[in-house]
């Protein structure tokens, strides 16, 4: 049992709260033998979910060792990301395959929560960090290998929805229950629109690789930020968007609309140095990814841990709307809120402790501690 802390749940914050532990689960109230962690002072919120992870702690999730993907998801828990797909990179379709397989077993095993495979149907127009020679156009019977090869695991996939095949693709992940994304696109704001219209439901890193917002060509961005059936990610690392593109996006769009995303690659919560992703090198300076061909960026070295106390202590969110970007939306998207995304006695007992300046001081997951409590 938690007490005197400020918990955060879905319908309000309860200050002195406390907050009951039931073996995996947050339980309803506390038998007269409950250990109790006094915790005053601390926020308890719920342990965040992460839709776009590449890696993490000098592990890659795209072409690491089944060892390496766990230490990179490690990484992420002891940043309080207690729920995450692993994302991969372009590659050719015989190495995504293989990767998918691999990643499946890790879901079934209750590692990750599933896969979101970003690339290879994207725009070369707006590549980013994938490899434009092993770019393809979204084919449906292409798309559908990738999510056999996933075994129901398949749980997003980012594409181009302009290219050839887009918008059948979009209606072939829709019927198949798998997110489709738009991202790293080229689109009109009117074929945006037919994308939404044809199952769409989520902007991969708004901003971030698609045609800038204009006032006579609007572009994706637009239509992405106006429709209430698209949920945007939003990378909040101080690099990927000005303060006011997220003030911009996070307002019009409301934090139930908004998902609070990492894009992390293999530095995250390790260091500066040189890194693969997929086939192209990325040099890490200073914190901020960028290939070292040309200097695009290149994901982000972002934790969850880091984007929270951003959002509250740059952006002037509320705590509240922060958890919920950080958690709820992000499970409701996944069809986890049953299980995940927010303190209710019956659902898992995933957690993160911040302290009063927002630093991270202790993390749980399926009631065991991933962080103990740091309360010194």
């Amino acid at each position: 049992m938690l007490t005197g802390a400020t918990v955060v749940l879905p319908a309000e914050t309860v200050h002195n709260g406390q907050l009951v532990i039931d073996g995996t689960r947050i339980g309803h109230t506390a038998p007269q033998n409950a250990q109790a962690i006094d915790v005053t002072g601390h926020y308890v919120v719920p342990g965040f979910v992460d839709l776009h992870n590449h890696g993490g702690g000098g592990a890659s999730f795209t072409s690491g060792s089944v060892d390496d993907i766990l230490k990179g998801i490690h990484t992420h828990r002891e940043h309080g990301t207690t729920t995450l797909l692993t994302s991969t990179v372009t590659g050719d379709m015989d190495f995504l395959t293989r990767r998918a397989g691999l990643l499946s077993e890790l879901a079934e095993q209750g590692e990750i929560a599933g896969i979101h495979f970003e690339g290879p149907f994207i725009s070369p127009c707006r590549k980013g960090a994938h490899a434009e020679d092993l770019l393809r156009d979204p084919h449906p019977a292409e798309v559908r290998t990738l999510l056999d090869a996933a075994r129901g695991q398949a749980k997003m996939l980012t594409l181009a929805t302009e290219l050839p095949g887009g918008l059948d693709s979009v209606r072939l992940l829709a019927e198949h229950g798998v997110i489709a994304a738009i991202g790293h696109t080229d689109a009109t704001y009117e074929q945006t629109v037919s994308a939404i219209d044809a199952g769409a439901t989520v902007a991969t890193h708004l901003f971030n690789a698609m045609p800038p917002l204009g006032h006579r060509s609007p572009g994706p961005i637009a239509a992405l930020l106006e429709d209430d059936r698209i949920t945007v990610e939003l990378v909040n690392d101080g690099t990927h968007l000005h303060p006011a593109a997220l003030q911009l996006a996070f307002h019009r769009a409301g934090a139930d609309r908004v998902a609070f995303i990492t894009d992390a690659m293999d530095a995250a919560g390790f260091g500066d140095g040189r890194y693969w992703l997929g086939p192209l090198e990325v040099e890490v300076a200073d914190g901020v990814a960028r290939l070292a061909s040309d200097g695009t960026i290149a994901g982000s070295t972002l934790t969850l841990d880091r984007a929270f106390k951003r959002a509250v202590t740059v952006d002037g969110l509320s705590v509240e709307d922060t958890v919920r970007a950080l958690s709820a939306t992000p499970a409701r998207l996944l069809g986890m809120s049953d299980r995940i995304g927010s303190l209710e006695p019956g659902k898992d007992a995933d957690l993160v402790l911040l302290d009063a300046a927002y630093d991270l001081k202790g993390v749980m997951r399926r009631g065991e501690w991933v962080v103990a409590p740091q309360l010194g």
